[in-house]
């Protein structure tokens, strides 16, 4: 900071030096002593360092007044120094008109994410009365064609709920009811909603009871546990899926499908990727892992995936921590 100061300041120290050696020329051009004007070097050197201490502090008081305010100058430009000339005068006006600017800006933003979000709330909870109605006629029917076309709709229910995560992620406000729950349970609900796909596709599903309570919100995780098990029967063409528990209380989803590439491993809950797989599949989204991951933030969990090129092990870090809160 000194550096820069002196850096600032620098042509001030020019001129006390150039007016110090015109003093000398002219001394010296007239034969007289040189006396003078040491004495008169050391003695404006010496009131000009103390005039430069006292503006450094200044100077110093200032600049972190300036670093402070640029961690907030985001939600207010009130704590800006006092202007102490015409220059800086304008420099602050010029901020305030900027922050100004950008406030109504931000404003005006949210109002339309405010609108699109409520728009898209009610499109998702208004398509959910004909995804009922629907469902509900496919249930009188027993062939494979009324279990292809259920398959179907549970799948466009799933994306409108994918919709509605989405939305709600990114609000300001948040339905988070954190407390104890049954993993067995929640699971078992998981599981439950997708039995009709385990029975048509033919997929062994290897279960045990996990007698295991969680710390989290049991709809969030529900969502999650839903997602991954749908694509764990997505990419199974055949075998079986296996859903069990680890210590420390890490719940575990394997199956035996094609699998994920090594390559792509590190990015699959990257938002909008989609993998080798995923292109292959070309109905992927990229969406459904990557909303798996910020819900896992949220509840204060972790997941992770393992692939051998063979099938894919999902992970899910439930050790109790912290909520995120963004």
């Amino acid at each position: 900071m000194f550096g820069d100061y002196v850096k600032a300041h620098r042509k001030n120290i020019i001129v006390w030096a150039i007016v110090c050696g015109l003093f000398a020329l002219v001394f010296s051009l007239y034969g007289l002593p040189l006396t003078p004007v040491l004495y008169g070097a050391l003695l404006s050197g010496f009131f000009g360092l103390i005039f430069t201490i006292i503006d450094y502090i200044s100077y110093r008081r200032r600049r972190i007044i300036l670093q402070r305010l640029a961690e907030e100058i985001t939600l207010s430009a009130d704590n800006i120094p006092t202007a102490e000339n015409g220059i800086e005068e304008e420099y602050t006006r010029l901020i305030h008109i900027l922050f100004d600017a950008l406030k109504a800006s931000e404003n005006k933003s949210a109002e339309k994410i405010s609108d699109m979000t409520d728009y898209y709330t009610m499109w998702v909870h208004q398509i959910k009365t004909p995804i009922a109605a629907m469902g509900l006629i496919l249930q009188d029917g027993d062939s494979p064609e009324y279990s292809e076309l259920s398959e179907n709709l549970q799948r466009i229910e799933q994306y409108a709920d994918m919709v509605l995560c989405y939305l709600r992620l990114d609000s300001d406000s948040t339905d988070l009811v954190i407390r104890e729950y049954d993993l067995d349970g929640i699971v078992r609900q998981a599981v439950r909603k997708f039995s009709s796909q385990f029975i048509r596709r033919r997929l062994r599903l290897v279960y045990e009871p996990i007698e295991k309570t969680v710390l989290t919100d049991e709809k969030w995780l529900l969502f999650v546990v839903e997602q991954v098990i749908s694509n764990a029967i997505k990419y199974t063409p055949s075998g079986e899926i296996q859903i069990y528990c680890e210590e420390p209380l890490t719940l575990c989803i394997r199956d035996t499908g094609i699998g994920i590439a090594p390559e792509d491993l590190p990015r699959v809950f990257e938002r909008g990727y989609t993998g080798c797989n995923g292109r292959l599949d070309k109905k992927a989204s990229g969406i459904g892992l990557y909303l798996c991951r910020r819900i896992c933030g949220k509840l204060g969990h972790r997941i992770c995936a393992e692939s051998d090129g063979s099938g894919t092990i999902i992970k899910i870090f439930l050790e109790a921590k912290k909520p995120e809160i963004e």
